[in-house]
């Protein structure tokens, strides 16, 4: 009769060259930390990947243990998906490599990789595709969500924009998943729901975006009915290179916004112009009838 037993933390040390992070280990409360501070969850076990071969040792080992297992990429879920109590969290920070081939305008980019790594990497060939609103926001979390961003108008989602992915199955399999190839497991990374399996490097379809003209406009909270109005009106007929939006800010403490004016709480037009850069200034126009403007920041960037 053969005894089935149960891997230990030990035997997954020895399988990977990733750091393999208990609670009884040093930096456990540094390991465990995530972006969203609602989220304060004890994992027994951190696992911080390096390469594919410790993801698929990690999910393995969730799966032989009966751990539930979290997903990290870098850390911003919201919902806090990337944490558990007393399960395993396979965390991708480390993993952040981007390759962009400016032939045929697209990027491999790790699971643990930020946007901001994307766009940096992609910005030197005059390339970009939609990604999220915050340079520190994952990759993967935001693509796997649909990913609105400031090329959504011209571009489509970042979903939209998922040529393939690579994918370790719960099985410990390592799968391609595109139109061509797994279609069905494609399909379910684009919107069929969730926990197919660890995505660990994404491919994009890239598209010709240097500089933008971007920025923002602050204005009195008592415009806030203007500035939404203005957006019903504005954005259905807008260039599509035009991606702005409305929200609302507590003013911070920048240069360009009056010191009189740190902590008030205003409306905004975070405004992103993607035409070209000549015609950025043209098109902010519109944004300074909305209402009086208590500060502004706007003009060409990467």
């Amino acid at each position: 009769m053969s005894v089935i037993t149960t891997p230990t933390v030990e035997q997954l040390r020895d399988q990977v060259r990733a750091a393999v992070i208990t609670q009884a280990d040093p930096g456990h409360d540094e390991a465990r930390a995530v972006h969203n501070g609602m989220f304060d969850r004890y994992p027994a076990v951190v696992l911080r990947a390096e390469q594919v071969a410790d993801v698929i040792a990690g999910v393995n080992f969730a799966r032989d243990t009966g751990l539930e297992l979290a997903v990290r990429g870098a850390g911003h879920s919201a919902p806090g998906f990337g944490t558990c109590d007393a399960g395993m969290v396979i965390d991708l920070s480390p993993m952040r490599s981007v390759y962009v081939d400016p032939v045929t305008a697209t990027a491999r980019v790790d699971g643990g990789a930020t946007w901001g790594d994307l766009n940096y990497a992609a910005h030197a060939f005059g390339l970009a595709t939609t990604g999220g609103i915050v340079s520190t926001t994952g990759v993967g979390g935001l693509t796997l969500g649909g990913g609105i961003g400031y090329l959504a108008r011209p571009y489509g989602l970042s979903i939209d924009n998922l040529r393939s992915a690579q994918v370790v199955t719960a099985d410990g399999r390592v799968l391609t998943a595109s139109q061509a190839e797994n279609a069905d497991l494609f399909w379910a990374l684009r919107g069929g729901g969730g926990n197919f399996g660890v995505v660990t490097s994404f491919e994009f379809q890239l598209h010709p975006v240097g500089d933008v003209y971007a920025g923002i406009f602050l204005y009195e909270l008592a415009s806030a009915r203007d500035l939404l109005r203005f957006f019903a009106d504005f954005i259905p007929t807008a260039p599509e290179p035009d991606g702005a939006f409305p929200a609302f800010q507590i003013a911070p403490p920048l240069p360009f916004i009056p010191a009189d004016r740190v902590g008030d709480t205003l409306c905004a037009a975070i405004v992103h112009w993607a035409g070209p850069v000549s015609e950025g200034r043209r098109a902010m126009a519109p944004f300074r009838e909305i209402g009086p403007v208590v500060a502004e920041m706007a003009g060409p960037m990467p």
